[in-house]
């Protein structure tokens, strides 16, 4: 009986992987129309190539199965990376887009969105990891400036001893693309012990941020209600 019920949900999860590579194809594609090209292409020189290989050394069996391997591989490596750059494309300069790369930095980080905000809907996101702390801010580079400065501040009440990085998303100087976000937040040097990373959330926690401070209403928000200056609900 387990043994049938291992088999039928992993049958169950097959066709949701192939619909989700489909759907990723078609997104892809809207952005890169000759990614089916490249990659078939990729997929192809591969295995032309290992073929190749295995007829002057007399093994075309051996290096033909080895290269239907590595050109899968590097058709899906390809793929992989294009549908990525296809998905940042899309992403790039729609509010909260800083926060969707967070989510996905990888383990070992903890993501709070929009600790900061104004009312021009400039925001700072925090992530928390053995780097320190990141503070990662979207919207327009001079008001930003003065949110991550804002937010420095108030962190320093509890938090002094954590080093703290700062990264302005966008293309001009001394910003980081989207699509580097991540990249960047990985190179930082790791300074900090699991503990210390444990330790700093708590803090920071404790502290509070933005939206666990703003006392939403339950349900629809009325109609004809605004943000009071400040950007706090009272």
């Amino acid at each position: 009986m387990a043994r049938k019920a291992n088999t039928g949900s992993a049958d169950a999860a097959t066709p949701g992987r192939l619909k989700q590579i489909a759907l990723t194809y078609q997104m892809t594609r809207k952005a890169d129309p000759k990614v089916g090209l490249v990659v078939a292409g990729v997929g192809i020189v591969v295995l032309g190539v290992l073929l190749g290989i295995g007829f002057l050394i007399g093994h075309p069996v051996y290096l033909g199965i080895l290269g239907f391997v590595l050109a899968l591989l590097a058709a899906a490596i390809v793929f992989g990376r294009r549908a990525e750059r296809a998905a940042f494309g899309q992403m790039e300069g729609q509010p909260g887009a800083a926060a969707a790369v967070l989510q996905n930095v990888g383990r070992g980080w903890t993501t709070t969105p929009a600790v900061a905000m104004n009312r021009s809907q400039d925001v700072v996101h925090r992530a928390v990891g053995r780097a320190g702390i990141v503070l990662v801010a979207e919207g327009n580079p001079n008001r930003v400036k003065t949110l991550l400065a804002a937010e420095k501040k108030r962190m320093n009440r509890v938090v002094v001893d954590v080093p703290v990085h700062d990264i302005i998303v966008g293309d001009g100087e001394g910003q980081v693309p989207l699509k580097k976000v991540r990249t960047t937040m990985l190179k930082m040097p790791r300074v900090l012990t699991g503990p210390q990373v444990t330790s700093t959330n708590d803090r920071l926690r404790a502290m509070g941020d933005l939206m666990s401070n703003m006392p939403l209403p339950k349900g629809p928000m009325p109609k004809g209600m605004r943000m009071p200056r400040g950007g706090k609900m009272r």
